[in-house]
């Protein structure tokens, strides 16, 4: 069996390897000759104080064992294997089918966007010419959310599945093998896109068949079952097993759910703002005036406050970023956040959300699922009137919105369409306005030099995660009224990030093997 052990190296040690391993033997007092292997399994920062050091997980193969080789992936020929209709190919969608195509399942992708190259002249249009097309854009298409907006692929869950499979597929289709090892691993936005075409080119290659363009327009249920579903209001495809990964923005699936009376529920999510930094102040922050050494990457940071009963806190926060217009209908603005694999860009920013709970809301009615993404559309459409009707966004310095002031300028901000100065005060409902304001003086207490009038505010940070679920049976994984119906992903409510959305498209698959094929 393996040996774990833990040491710390300083941050210009952490790539001398000869150094880093007779560190290991001297504080295990092994010799080299003792050991067959090893390798750096855990890499994570300790910046809490000076001096910076590096925390390393290694792990040792001693005389008499091997190190393991297993393939991370093991394709089957499926082409004329049992069906599996998969309705999305974000994470969930594209593991589901990868995982189908292990387990001797044929995958049949439908995407109602478009493929990951042909997607970027969306990107565009929304960024020169504020142009949203509500099939095509940084929410829907072939990757998801996450391939345009940073891939981060950290996740606290540890009960859902196989992290390690999950990133050790994505180091199969191109990702740096660096992701097994970072404490929180990121793959960036330039390089994705590569990856999840040699996702896609996998499942085809194997028999399996992705179809863009493609959207999930009706349902056919009989007797508490699924037989067909309807693509483009027009071709019905019998099927009885079907993988419902649609993503956190499909609002058309809860209405069509909804209409079939198919039971869906609204559950709490988070809203607030994306706030922009200069990294450089970020990385003062962070590394205690450390911030010139060369071997330190681009500094991150998490905050969580309780404000008057709710939690406020940081999300998705993107080291050497750019802040992207994620709208996915006309006559709404939404912000996300992103960083290139270098994370180089001269801005860090992060959404600082509070998260309020379906009781929370004025509007709340026990029965009605729709109460917190009616909230949602109601706070994208007042930013997006306050931002002149367009991808602008309302903006506010930080210390001016405390204040309530207008601000009168801004420093240059990475938001392509341009920013409106507002008070937010007046544009956010106040069960979120009130709660920011007290928690940005908190983080400032936190951070030395956070609570600046140089960080603005681009409002709304709004689509941290679905405000709708779709309940599942816990055993089989299908939903709790129709049978073959499987609620996957982040769009369910059953994940929070693109790593555990991969790895619930895994289970999906796992539990129809179970259920339907054993």
């Amino acid at each position: 069996m393996s040996k774990l052990i833990t040491i710390s190296v300083l941050p210009h040690q952490q790539n001398d390897l000869n150094y880093i391993l007779n560190l290991t033997l001297e504080k295990e007092k092994l010799r080299k000759s003792q050991i067959t292997d090893w390798r750096i399994r855990k890499r994570s920062i300790d910046a809490r104080r000076k001096p910076i050091k590096i925390n390393l997980q290694l792990e040792l193969w001693m005389q008499g064992e091997k190190r393991p080789t297993i393939p991370p992936f093991i394709p089957q020929n499926v082409a004329t294997a049992q069906e599996i209709a998969i309705i999305g190919a974000g994470p969930a969608g594209l593991y589901a089918a990868l995982r189908a195509v292990e387990a001797g399942l044929k995958p049949v992708v439908f995407e109602r966007g478009k493929d990951v190259r042909e997607r970027r002249r969306d990107l565009a249009a929304i960024n020169k010419d504020q142009l949203v097309n509500p099939e095509s854009n940084y929410c829907f298409g072939e990757g998801g959310a996450g391939t345009y907006s940073d891939g981060k692929l950290y996740t606290r869950s540890k009960k859902r599945g196989n992290v390690l499979k999950a990133l050790e597929w994505f180091v199969h289709f191109g990702a740096d093998e660096d992701i097994l090892v970072d404490a929180h691993p990121h793959i960036g936005t330039n390089k994705l896109p590569k990856i999840i075409t040699a996702m896609r080119e996998a499942i085809i290659a194997n028999g399996g068949e992705v179809h863009f363009n493609s959207k999930l327009t009706d349902l056919k249920i009989v007797n508490n079952a699924v037989k067909a579903i309807e693509i483009n209001a027009e071709i019905w495809h019998q099927f009885n097993n079907v993988i419902l990964a649609t993503g956190h923005s499909a609002r058309d699936i809860f209405y069509l759910l909804h209409r079939k009376n198919i039971k869906i529920e609204a559950k709490p999510f988070a809203i607030g703002v994306r706030v922009e930094h200069q990294q450089e102040l970020i990385d003062h922050i962070q590394y205690h005036g450390n911030d010139n050494n060369p071997y330190l990457p681009p500094a991150s940071y998490a905050l969580v406050e309780q404000v008057d009963g709710l939690p406020v806190y940081s999300f998705c926060m993107c080291p050497g970023g750019i802040i992207a217009p994620c709208a996915t209908q006309q006559e709404e603005v939404v912000t996300n956040g992103w960083s290139p694999s270098k994370r180089n860009n001269p801005y860090a920013n992060s959404g600082i959300v509070v998260s309020v709970t379906p009781k929370d809301l004025p509007d709340y009615t026990a029965d009605d699922p729709f109460v917190c993404l009616n909230f949602q559309k109601e706070v994208e459409q007042r930013c997006w009137e306050a931002g002149e009707k367009t991808q602008k966004v309302p903006a506010q310095r930080m210390i001016d919105f405390v204040e309530g002031k207008i601000s009168t300028d801004f420093p240059k901000t990475s938001y392509q369409p341009g920013v409106v100065a507002a008070d937010l005060n007046e544009v956010l409902p106040s069960i979120l306005a009130t709660r920011l304001r007290k928690a940005f003086v908190a983080f400032g207490k936190k951070m030395n030099g956070y609570y600046t009038n140089q960080a603005v505010l681009h409002a709304p940070e709004s689509r941290t995660s679905s405000p709708v679920s779709i309940p599942r049976n816990p055993e089989t994984l299908e939903h709790i009224e129709i049978k073959g119906l499987y609620p996957c992903g982040e769009g369910a409510g059953y994940a929070g990030g693109i790593i555990s959305a991969a790895i619930d498209g895994i289970n999906c698959i796992d539990a129809i093997k179970k259920n339907k094929f054993p």
